[in-house]
């Protein structure tokens, strides 16, 4: 059973940056799809990032621009770089990654890391 871990969370003033890290204990990483959601505290889970099973990222509006994601196969890792923070970011980040290849944006994912929390103060 494939584990995933995230660290990189933390506190940042609006306009500053965080970089999520997600490491899988095995390549589950290397084909399907793979993400990063997030959930704030009274709302449902959103997609923040992710990418298609043709290897293409694809983003939510709200941090097009402001948001990149990338994967590391070698080491098994994905991350989420954010700048530009806002206070609407604030949430619990979870990355996922399912064998599927189809529907990404869609969260019945297999795998779910614990999540990280990111929090940006005005």
């Amino acid at each position: 059973q494939g584990h995933l871990e995230e660290s990189g969370g933390g506190s940042v003033q609006a306009g500053g940056s965080l970089t999520l890290s997600c490491v899988a204990s095995e390549r589950i990483f290397s084909s399907g799809c793979m993400g990063w959601f997030r959930q704030a505290p009274g709302k449902p889970r959103e997609g923040v990032a992710v990418f298609e099973s043709d290897g293409r990222p694809s983003y939510t509006e709200y941090v097009k621009g402001r948001f990149t994601i990338s994967k590391d196969n070698a080491k098994n890792s994905l991350h989420l770089q954010m700048n530009s923070l806002e206070p609407d970011d604030t949430a619990m980040y979870y990355c996922a990654a399912d064998p599927r290849a189809f529907g990404c944006w869609v969260h019945n994912y297999t795998y779910w890391g614990q999540g990280t929390q990111v929090t940006v103060s005005s």
